[in-house]
This record gives structure tokens, C-alpha cells and sequence, in this order.
């Protein structure tokens, strides 16, 4: 009897102690779970963080199953840059896609403590619309016309005063030869329909819903612009909290790992890709872009990894320029590059320059 009553508390020992191990491992399971807080605009430009978010929403998470088991991504949905880039300093994202301008001016509103772009996601999508009556059939015919563009001093409204002014117009803030009124994209093309605005200076979809929707014709596509970066300019991109990238390193290239995989899946399987996104903008927003207009709006954007840093800087430039910025920009520590550089050389792909 005492061997078997040694034998029970042996027993009994051992399955205690597997017991706590267990519960420790799931406590520690608990404790590791980790949650990433992502941004993205619903547009078109946004692409791979707009179908991501839909895949999520399916059940079919592309970057969740990329990351492991013990990330949750929860996805945050923002209208304007600058709302994005306070969540940020908020702390309340970690990571987001947005366009330039927000991001340099909220890097340079930290000083440069904060703020870090870390991978490209659009380009192009931009350009100049005009009235199809003929009002405007050269440069010099924007003297004294009204000019809309999305928001005073978006990433448009810079272009379209950089361009105005190198056209020789005195453009200022609220007036000059030619005059620039910042305006809402729904409130533009309702604008622009009644003839109260002469040209529009904007961005994907609605240059294309300008055409479609109002006859607009475009009168300068911004890729013209840009030679030296043989027609590609930045539209968005992704940016990190410095504090994010500092404390996990490791997750982030995970995910710009997981982007650029979700990048070439997109090239590879448009149609597919073009649906999901439909959906997920109709899910956000309550309406889906009509065919016309998505087939119209992809084909003038790019989607790659490629931030194209020299159009940012160029145009950190041109806002000083035309007095948005009242100091010259030190912009030395917006990009941090090194964990996409990592990501392409592992996966045999071109570096960025």
C-alpha cells in the first residue's frame, strides 16, 4: 500500500507541475500578444492597405497570417494626412499610409524626433483638369482663373502653386494673377460642374470622376513634370512612429516584408485585386467607385515599394519656396530605409537608390 500511495503522489506531483507549467505558458501567451495599430485613407492610393483591410475583414488577413499568431492588426480608417499623423503622435497608431506633405510636416513639427518613412506604396495619380469649353488652352490662360484643389497645402496644393508660379503668375496665399482655392473633392467636382471653378489641380479618382462626371479634360498630367525621377512622384507612403520602429524592429520588417509581397500579388492578380478593394472602399465609405472609374483611376497610379524620395524632397522644396514652410527643410532623418533594403535584398529584388 505505501508503494502505491508513493506512486499516486508522484503521480499527482507531476501532473500539478505540467498543470502550472501549462497555465505560466499561457499566461506568458497572454501577456505576448501583440497589437498593431495601422492608418490608411479609403482610396485608390492607398491600394495594398485598403485590400489588406478587406482581407481582414474577410477573415483572410494578409499581413495576420505574415506576422504570427500573437498580432492582432487593427486597422484605423482616416480622411486628411494631418488626422493620421496626430495619431501618431498621439500614440494611438503605430504605422500609416500617407501622402508626403503630411508627413513632412509633422516630421519637421517634431523637430525630427518624429516621423520615419519606411517603405513607398503609390505613385503618380495626380493631375490638372480644365473646363471643356476652351476657356483655358495655354499656360497663359490661368491668368485670373480659379484653381481647386483638395486642401491648402496637400500635396496638390503645393504642385499647383509650385507649377502657377513657374508659369510665371504671382500666385500668394489668398490671391495673385491666378487664384488657388482649396476646396473638398466632392465640393469640387460639384464646383467645377456648375463652372465656378475654372481647372482643378487633384488626385485619383477624381481627375478621372472630373472626366467622367463633368467633361473635364486634363490639361497636364504632374508625371510630365517630373524627368529627373522619369515621371514618378510619391502619392503615398509608409510611415512609422520613431518609437515603433526603435521598439520593434522586427515586426515592422515583417510587415513591410508582407507589403511588398502583397505589391507584386496585386500587379499579378489585378482583377482580383481591383474587387477586393471596390468592396472594401463601398465598406468604409458606403459607396463603391463605379467600374469606369476605378478602370480609369488605376491606370494612371503605380503601385510599388519605391518611396521615390527625390520627388518628397523636391517638394519639401517647392513649399518653402512659395512660403508654406518658413524655414528650409532638414529632411535628413525622415527616411529609414534599412529594414526595405534588408526586405529586397532577401527576396533578390532591386534595391532602392
Amino acid at each position: 500500500m505505501r508503494k502505491v500511495g508513493r506512486t499516486y503522489r508522484n503521480f499527482f506531483a507531476a501532473f500539478l507541475l505540467l498543470f502550472f507549467v501549462f497555465v505560466a505558458g499561457a499566461a506568458r501567451a497572454r501577456e505576448e500578444k501583440i497589437i498593431l495599430r495601422v492608418g490608411h485613407f479609403p482610396n485608390v492610393t492607398h491600394a495594398q492597405a485598403v485590400i489588406a483591410h478587406g482581407l481582414s475583414r474577410d477573415g483572410r488577413g494578409w499581413f495576420e497570417r505574415r506576422l504570427g499568431p500573437n498580432v492582432e492588426v487593427q486597422w484605423y480608417v482616416f480622411n486628411a494626412g494631418p488626422s493620421a499623423m496626430e495619431a501618431i503622435f498621439a500614440k494611438s497608431i503605430d504605422i500609416t499610409y500617407v501622402g508626403p506633405n503630411p508627413a513632412i510636416n509633422a516630421h519637421l513639427k517634431s523637430r525630427g524626433e518624429e516621423i520615419r518613412i519606411v517603405a513607398g506604396a503609390c505613385s503618380g495619380g495626380a493631375a490638372l483638369v480644365v473646363q471643356p469649353d476652351g476657356r483655358i488652352k495655354t499656360d497663359a490662360d490661368f491668368k485670373g482663373k480659379r484653381i481647386g484643389t483638395p486642401q491648402f497645402g496637400n500635396t496638390q496644393d503645393v504642385a499647383a502653386r509650385a507649377w502657377l508660379r513657374s508659369k510665371g503668375l504671382r500666385v500668394t496665399m489668398s490671391g495673385g494673377d491666378a487664384f488657388v482655392l482649396p476646396t473638398a473633392n466632392p465640393d469640387q467636382l460639384a464646383l467645377f460642374r456648375k463652372g465656378d471653378l475654372d481647372a482643378v489641380w487633384t488626385v485619383e479618382p477624381w481627375v478621372t470622376r472630373l472626366a467622367l462626371e463633368a467633361k473635364g479634360q486634363v490639361y497636364l498630367e504632374e508625371s510630365s513634370l517630373w524627368p529627373e525621377t522619369k515621371g514618378r512622384y510619391v502619392t503615398t507612403h509608409l510611415a512609422s512612429s520613431a518609437r515603433f520602429l526603435k521598439e520593434r524592429p522586427e515586426l515592422l520588417r515583417k510587415w513591410i516584408a508582407a507589403q511588398v509581397e502583397l505589391t507584386a500579388w496585386i500587379h499579378a492578380h489585378t482583377g482580383e485585386a481591383k474587387g477586393i478593394l471596390n468592396d472594401e472602399i463601398r465598406a468604409e465609405t458606403t459607396r463603391a467607385l463605379p467600374p469606369e472609374t476605378l478602370e480609369g483611376a488605376w491606370k494612371r497610379l503605380e503601385l510599388t515599394d519605391d518611396p521615390v524620395r527625390a520627388s518628397l524632397l523636391k517638394s519639401a522644396e517647392d513649399a518653402h519656396r512659395i512660403g508654406f514652410l518658413r524655414e528650409k527643410p532638414d529632411l535628413s532623418r525622415i527616411y529609414d530605409l534599412r529594414l526595405l533594403s534588408e526586405v529586397l535584398r532577401e527576396k533578390n529584388l532591386p534595391e532602392i537608390p
